[in-house]
């Protein structure tokens, strides 16, 4: 096992250092992660893609890369924090008060996580109240729902 894992080192190191013909199509192919980083520069091939989307697969590093916007990935617009996550779904009745009354604790607080700038908190309320329905769609709606629903109404 450890002539397999040293041989696939030496693999990765030898075709690292190769700069002919740069390869084009990697992050199309295999995706962000580490082994598309390092393996970036190398000539184009079927070989390279493999050992780039083997690599990214046996470190499971682009969910990371893919999380925290690093390793050739980029993080999603629609970005949820954890903070964010664990607020609405621990408040989601204050919330729902909040919104529909415009103003508010939970109101203030979700704004802050979402890193809305003081400027343009008083519309992003107004925005919200104004489309409740759309954002507490049933009464049984989830918390992973609801902070998609703000992000859908805020970016109209």
């Amino acid at each position: 096992m450890k002539r397999l894992v040293l041989s696939f080192i030496t693999v990765l190191a030898l075709l690292g250092f190769t700069t002919a013909g740069f390869a084009e199509n990697i992050h199309e192919n295999v995706g962000c992660g580490l082994g598309t980083m390092l393996l970036e520069k190398s000539k184009d091939s079927i070989l390279i893609e493999i050992l780039a989307a083997t690599t990214n697969a046996t470190l499971g590093n682009q969910t990371f890369g893919i999380s925290s916007g690093t390793l050739g990935c980029r993080q999603p617009a629609r970005w949820a924090s954890n903070e964010l996550n664990q607020f609405v779904a621990a408040n989601m009745d204050s919330l729902a008060k909040d919104i529909a009354a415009g103003k508010g604790e939970s109101l203030d607080t979700l704004a802050e996580l979402m890193k809305i700038p003081s400027g343009g908190r008083a519309a992003f309320y107004s925005k919200l109240q104004a489309n409740f329905a759309k954002i507490f769609t049933s009464e049984n709606v989830q918390s992973a729902d609801v902070i998609d629903n703000i992000v859908s109404v805020a970016l109209s």
